[in-house]
């Protein structure tokens, strides 16, 4: 299976198209057609279903599909970190990252690795931990940030100098905003809305505990999504202060709930982990800012 031929098989996945992708790809549609073919003969597999105008991805596709791109991030990555070995002039920095207002920790430290090193490009890829944590063991990912307690057996870690605390998002005119802080008992029976990877290991765990008894209305993968649904009446979202705008000119507010709720913020990287100069140096800035 040759790297050519995979990236000649995203295309035409991405274009559904023979003729459009061999277009972008600035090869003929019959070479682009065979490589495709000769790639489905190998793998014993049918990987596009062929129509009049367009083609889509079999089953059997979609899988080849995810893990190409993997495949082609890791080859991207590898000869990115290779061509800077030799001379160090810069380079990629891939970082996971949680929803959290601690990654100003992280702005900072690249704002200042950026003053004596122009030629840096910061990726980042937001997720909660389970989805960074899947991308930094295949090796897509320098370093991540989690937010909460995770097994940290096969990585090696920095605590952050940063706790974000737990609470609801609500509209001012909530029944609720009176309060400065919300007994987490009351968080029973009320409109939830929580974020959908997140729904049990990500809670505290008293909300853990006390998961059947919740009315879930609504989940979310970003928490600016969750607060526009907050925004139209459709519940109380449950997340991270300082994630969304909360000023005098907002409709939505955010309250912490009693007891204190907190998780903690790590930056974590793989044990055996081989860093790039660029990531090497932008750890090594963070450390500084974190004392």
């Amino acid at each position: 299976m040759e790297i050519r031929v995979l990236r000649y098989f995203v295309e035409a996945a991405k274009e559904r198209s023979m003729t459009g992708a061999s277009r972008k790809l600035h090869v003929t549609q019959p070479t682009l057609s065979k490589q495709i073919k000769e790639l489905e003969e190998e793998l014993g597999q049918k990987l596009f279903i062929r129509g009049n105008y367009n083609i889509h991805l079999t089953p059997e596709g979609e899988i080849l599909y995810k893990r190409a791109l993997d495949i082609l991030e890791m080859v991207d990555l590898t000869t990115s970190e290779f061509a800077s070995m030799n001379e160090f002039n810069g380079g990629d920095i891939y970082i996971g990252c949680a929803e959290s207002e601690g990654i100003t920790l992280l702005a900072k430290a690249a704002k200042k690795l950026q003053a004596k090193q122009d030629n840096l490009h910061f990726h980042m890829y937001s997720g909660n931990a389970e989805t960074v944590c899947e991308r930094l063991d295949k090796g897509l990912l320098d370093l991540a940030v989690v937010v909460q307690n995770i097994d940290l057996s096969k990585y090696s870690y920095l605590d952050l100098p940063i706790k974000d605390t737990w609470g609801l998002i609500m509209r001012k005119d909530s029944p609720m905003v009176s309060k400065a802080k919300i007994p987490i008992e009351n968080l029973i029976g009320i409109p939830l809305i929580v974020s959908r990877q997140g729904v049990t290991n990500e809670m505290p765990e008293w909300l853990q505990k006390n998961y059947d008894r919740l009315n879930i209305v609504a989940t979310y993968d970003l928490i600016f999504n969750a607060s526009i649904l907050v925004r139209e009446g459709v519940g109380y979202a449950l997340g991270f202060d300082k994630l969304v705008n909360t000023g005098a000119e907002s409709i939505v507010c955010f309250r912490p709930i009693e007891p204190t709720i907190t998780s903690p913020m790590r930056l974590i990287w793989r044990k055996e982990q081989q860093f790039s100069k660029a990531a090497e140096l932008f750890l090594e800035k963070v450390r500084d800012i974190c004392g």
